[in-house]
């Protein structure tokens, strides 16, 4: 989903580096929050189970702190307009296994980077017009279902 935001003076980024967490476990969260607004992505992430919730979380928080401050940007008309996950490096380690032989294993880290900004036009109404739409669909099948039980 591409959102056009009003310019790179209406954009902040923060990153979090050498995050305990594999690169692939954290993308299926940062997957998510990707598009949404600053509200939702914060109740997604309170909501998930995954680890990876938390970190990401934290620099989500710590990119609206750098809009609000550095930027002088309002919190409330925020979105995720980039998030991803790089590769850190790998700690090597060994794990001892059968007839004295060993096994490495890799514990890998994460660089994890959001930037919200603000979007062109208001935000409040397209997000209100998206939950409209859904209540319309809901009402539109209710219908449906009371009309047959009817005949």
């Amino acid at each position: 989903m591409a959102v056009r935001t009003a310019g790179e003076a209406q954009e902040a980024r923060a990153t979090a580096k050498y995050i305990r967490i594999s690169p692939t476990k954290a993308r299926q969260v940062v997957d998510l929050i990707r598009g949404r607004h600053v509200d939702d992505a914060r109740r997604v992430l309170r909501f998930s189970t995954r680890a990876a919730s938390t970190p990401i979380a934290k620099v989500l928080e710590s990119a609206v702190a750098n809009a609000e401050h550095n930027r002088e940007l309002p919190a409330d008309e925020l979105i995720v307009v980039r998030t991803w996950v790089d590769e850190g490096s790998t700690l090597r380690r060994f794990r001892p296994r059968a007839l004295g032989r060993a096994t490495r294993v890799r514990k890998r880290t994460c660089h994890i980077s959001v930037v919200v900004g603000r979007v062109e036009g208001a935000v409040r109404p397209a997000v209100e017009a998206a939950s409209l739409e859904t209540s319309r669909r809901r009402t539109r099948r209710g219908r449906g279902r009371q009309d047959e039980g009817n005949e």
